[in-house]
């Protein structure tokens, strides 16, 4: 469902694009490519010059590389376009600080320690923050059994996925139906009727 449209009228200015592909290597490993491009629907004018109606502001990647427990093993920056030409660039080798930090252990937190304000890009630093939840979605199925379609006898482990977010949350009829092994709403309502 789209978004309601608006009775106000209203001009398009600028346009953030954010796109992640995630790939499995024939290593083993994983690579996530991060993507993000501003652009601007008039001519801007930049301390570094003017930049023309769609070309971009912004157009930065962010690889990483990362193996099935979610640790990162390599990390690379590039930035293709920048306000600030032979400036902003420079900071991209600095992305190799993420190397060694795990996407699911305080990984937010050690990315603003290693790479937050003038240690790094907001933009690239920003992108980084949202790989977590794409590996996640990327490794669904592959790396994480979401044990999805399977009977509830075969279901020895909760799922990965159940109380990581409201839909999905232990006492919610989401899980009642669709998992209702592991939901505390049924577990619930079966000691109350054996209680009485």
């Amino acid at each position: 469902m789209p978004l309601p449209s608006t009775t106000i009228g209203r001009a398009l200015k600028h346009t953030r694009s954010i796109q992640i592909d995630a790939f499995a290597r024939d290593d083993g490993l994983w690579d996530l490519d991060a993507h993000i491009t501003d652009s601007k629907t008039r001519d801007i004018k930049l301390a570094s010059g003017i930049r023309p109606v769609g070309t971009a502001l912004h157009d930065l990647s962010l690889r990483i590389t990362i193996d099935t427990n979610l640790t990162i093993v390599d990390a690379v920056a590039v930035s293709d376009a920048v306000p600030y030409p032979g400036f902003c660039n420079t900071i991209v080798p600095d992305y190799k600080k993420l190397i060694g930090l795990n996407l699911f252990m305080q990984f937010r937190q050690g990315v603003k320690e290693r790479l937050s304000g003038i240690n790094g890009c907001t933009h690239i630093t920003e992108l980084a923050q949202i790989l977590p939840t794409a590996a996640v979605q990327a490794f669904a199925g592959d790396v994480i059994d979401t044990r999805d379609g399977a009977s509830a006898s075969e279901q020895t482990q909760q799922p990965f996925q159940l109380n990581r977010c409201h839909a999905l949350r232990l006492d919610g009829p989401a899980v009642a139906q669709y998992y209702p092994r592991w939901s505390t709403a049924l577990k619930a309502s079966a000691d109350a009727k054996s209680s009485s």
